[in-house]
């Protein structure tokens, strides 16, 4: 077995694997990144997202992003061990500081960090804006790198080859190695062609995202209804879930909801990155059975869309199919909405367009009589939630937007649950020190990114990508001075 030893080992390099490197060959040390993905498709899930930041501005996070991480920080919380985490982390007990609940100390550092961490990735290369997105309505402020995560990889990437950073491409982690104090030794790796390499370092980042490509993992904590799941990108497929494997298997404390996903509509003919459907609120949403199941437009669709998918991926075959009308050319620029590169379903009568999708025409024919009928006068407003609601005794009702889908032609669009990244994770503290079931740090070991969990139910959107870079660049900050600070080292 080959033999390589470096300071610090990242595995993982999307957005938190490469914010580590960086950060860590910052302060001197000696870093390798393993990298499943060959070179042209490097960088995980951030190489193909948009990577929208919930940011006010380039130093300040939104307004609503502790208030939101907090409010969906767990399910019914033993009220006396939340008031115990008002503490500080020091005084709390091991049950709080492996609690499985959204670390109130992890929120509040990363609102505190992300302006510097913006900064930081400005002084590599990357340029903030506030660009137009695919949400016609939204409830937050975001910001976003010019050129998308695709630009954060390239950048990061670039940083850390020309600070003297090895990266080992079509390489994947399999296993962490220990000392004899339990402290991490380094990783076992299966490199190019199956060979097998000991990366040996004192200090291992895991950055390796969730489990979105391993359908075992998926079955396990999800159900079997997660046959029906896809990663919304092609950076998920090599998401395979090892770096949690590996944590777990070596006492780390489990964190976020393993029961859930960050969920996304997608149109399923499409290929292409993120092929996401979100013009629903206009219309209404039937399953194959020709029934409506949902509200479309509780609120603003950047609030509301994922738990929407959701309830997409609990219907018959996890698909069901946007129904919209010739009006929808009143709305601005609703083909931004619509990321899919396959035009939409077109007919001239509900029957003919029920043909098409290949349900029951009668069935969807009443579905949209009854969904009519229930619309009443009231002023449509496509740029804000309106108020424009069905009659009380629709079931499903449909809280904003409502109007009547009859005049042709009528078009739809079928959108299944894309799996934009998984929840469930390890747990870390403020120093992105990987803790064990005691809640105490295991020396050497650091995670960021979407294998950290995180969030409980409802993401808070545009998030994730900006937790990778923050948590990313403390861990490889943390990595390289317990490398320096060793005696050996």
């Amino acid at each position: 077995m080959e033999t390589l030893d470096f300071d610090v080992v990242v595995v993982g390099c999307g957005i938190a694997g490469l914010s580590a490197a960086v950060s860590a060959l910052e302060q001197g040390a000696r870093v390798a990144i393993l990298e499943r993905a060959p070179e042209e498709e490097r960088g995980g899930q951030t190489r193909w997202t948009e990577a929208m930041m919930r940011m006010k501005s380039l130093d300040a996070v939104s307004d609503d992003v502790e208030e939101h991480l907090a409010r969906n920080a767990g399910y019914y919380l033993d009220p006396g061990l939340v008031q115990e985490a008002a503490g500080s982390w020091e005084s709390w007990s091991s049950i709080v500081k492996v609690l499985g609940f959204t670390d109130p100390e992890l929120i509040s550092t990363l609102a505190d960090r992300a302006g510097p961490t913006i900064r930081w990735l400005e002084k590599l290369g990357v340029r903030f804006d506030f660009l137009p997105g695919y949400f016609i309505t939204t409830c937050t402020t975001r910001m976003a790198p010019v050129g998308g995560g695709h630009a954060l990889v390239e950048a990061l990437a670039a940083a850390a080859e020309k600070l003297g950073g090895r990266i080992h491409y079509r390489t994947t982690a399999r296993e962490l190695l220990r000392e004899p104090d339990g402290s991490v030794a380094g990783t076992a790796a299966t490199g190019p062609g199956g060979k097998a390499i000991r990366f040996g370092a004192p200090s291992i980042v895991l950055g390796s995202g969730g489990f979105e490509g391993n359908p075992e993992m998926l079955t396990r904590y999800l159900g079997p209804r997660a046959r029906y799941l896809r990663p919304v990108a092609r950076g998920g497929y090599y998401n395979k879930g090892e770096g949690i494997r590996m944590a777990l298997e070596i006492g780390a404390a489990p964190c976020g909801d393993f029961g859930q996903i960050h969920a996304e509509p997608l149109d399923p003919r499409s290929g292409a990155t993120e092929p996401i459907v979100l013009v629903f609120s206009y219309g209404v949403l039937v399953n194959r059975d020709g029934r409506r199941f949902v509200d479309e437009a509780p609120a603003t669709v950047d609030a509301t869309y994922e738990a929407i998918t959701r309830t997409v991926l609990r219907q018959p075959e996890g698909i069901a199919y946007v129904i919209l009308d010739s009006r929808i050319e009143e709305v601005p620029n609703w083909k931004r909405s619509v990321r899919s590169d396959q035009p939409p379903i077109v007919a001239d009568s509900l029957e003919a367009l029920a043909a098409k999708l290949g349900i029951d025409g009668r069935r969807l024919e009443r579905t949209i009589a009854e969904y009519n009928a229930a619309c009443v006068p009231g002023r449509f407003d496509p740029l804000a939630a309106d108020g424009l609601k069905t009659a009380p005794d629709l079931d499903p009702p449909k809280s904003n937007w409502a109007r009547p889908i009859e005049r042709a032609p009528f078009l739809a669009y079928p959108v299944i649950c894309g799996n934009c990244f998984t929840f469930g994770g390890i747990k870390v503290n403020t120093r992105s020190q990987v803790l064990d079931m005691a809640g105490d740090p295991i020396a050497g070991l650091y995670a960021a990114g979407e294998m950290t969990g995180l969030y409980y139910g409802t993401y808070t959107g545009a998030t994730s990508v900006l937790r990778g870079a923050v948590f990313g660049r403390i861990a490889g900050a943390e990595a390289a001075r317990r490398a320096r600070e060793l005696p050996s080292a």
